[in-house]
């Protein structure tokens, strides 16, 4: 794998003038953190001292902040929120990100998407998670909400570059959805890469999908034991749904990019002994590589970009972003 350092460089000077419209399963991280101050007399369970809640945007809403911080604000979402509190913390998240939310859509009695995360630290120990609770509705959209996402999708697609489809599976992306993007992403040339955790082959039509080693194992209901068999995998898919680009991440052991001619690069993790908290990471190589190839960039040059992005939020507890100074910078420390 050798690398252009300058052409790469100028790739992520680019990503500052690239819209980005992500369409998917919005969702609110709540994390709350208190100081342990003893044990209950009611149950044996530790008692916290709140200390601070912060709510973060996560799923397909983590994706949308981290364009957005790289773009300063040329981001859209289209997703669905229940009409509860929690929908207006997430618009006030979104604002408070700088990103337009005008295209979200109202399900009446639906959850809006709620990931709590409740931590505790005392002065002998570093801050742990000690529960997680999810608040959301797991079933499909309605066919009302979904003919209104349509509409909304018709008139945001104009307006960007590229398209995010994050899927978590919580209802969101139907078929039809689906079909409609790449349908109008053809009509106007836009990018389309779709973050899936399973049902992959649904994606037709997509210009590329980041899903992770565990995903394609399951898809294909084998472990991949080496690299080429991850390529070989990734070469399938992209036959399967017609893509141009396949990036499936592999965690601690980086990532593999596949070309729709079969070749494929191994792009190795840049920050093995730093990392801190890899919530979001996926999100994160997600967004660069999706803003990456809306640059023009290869498929290699757009996914060492996501992998540069990852090596510095998972430094961070929670969702995490970075920005266009923080990606130039590690690049010009990285050896490649």
């Amino acid at each position: 794998m050798i690398i252009d350092k300058k052409k790469l460089s100028n790739y992520i000077h680019k990503l500052s003038d690239i819209k980005i419209l992500v369409v998917g399963d919005i969702a609110i991280d709540e994390m709350v953190y208190g100081d342990t101050e003893r044990i209950s007399r009611e149950a044996p369970v530790l008692i916290l001292q709140h200390t601070q809640t912060k709510i973060l945007l996560g799923a397909a809403s983590n994706a949308a902040h981290n364009a957005s911080t790289i773009n300063n604000g040329k981001v859209s979402v289209i997703g669905v929120v229940g009409d509860d509190y929690q929908a207006e913390q997430l618009r006030e998240a979104f604002e408070n990100a700088n990103i337009n939310h005008e295209y979200l859509v109202v399900e009446k009695g639906r959850k809006t998407v709620t990931k709590t995360r409740i931590s505790g630290s005392c002065s002998q120990s570093i801050t742990q998670q000690i529960v997680r609770i999810d608040r959301q509705t797991n079933d499909v959209i309605s066919k009302e909400t979904e003919d209104k996402i349509i509409e909304n999708l018709e008139k945001a697609i104009l307006q960007v570059d590229a398209v995010i489809l994050s899927d978590y599976h919580i209802g969101v992306l139907t078929n039809r959805i689906i079909e409609k993007t790449t349908e109008l992403a053809k009509n106007y040339n836009k990018i389309v890469v779709a973050d899936a955790q399973k049902d992959l082959a649904n994606y037709k039509n997509v210009t590329s999908m980041t899903p992770n080693l565990p995903d394609t194992q399951k898809f294909f209901n084998k472990v991949l034991k080496s690299n080429e068999e991850i390529a070989e995998s990734g070469k399938k898919i992209i036959d399967m749904v017609n893509a141009k680009a396949m990036l499936i991440t592999c965690g601690a052991d980086g990532m593999v990019s596949v070309n729709s001619d079969g070749t494929y690069d191994v792009i190795p993790v840049f920050n093995k002994a730093k990392v801190f908290d890899v919530t979001g990471a996926g999100d994160t190589v997600t967004a660069l590589y999706t803003m990456g190839l809306a640059t023009g960039a290869e498929p290699l040059y757009a996914a060492i970009i996501g992998n540069i992005a990852a090596s510095i939020v998972v430094k961070q507890f929670g969702c995490a972003t970075t920005t266009i100074s923080e990606l130039i910078e590690t690049l010009n420390k990285l050896d490649i």
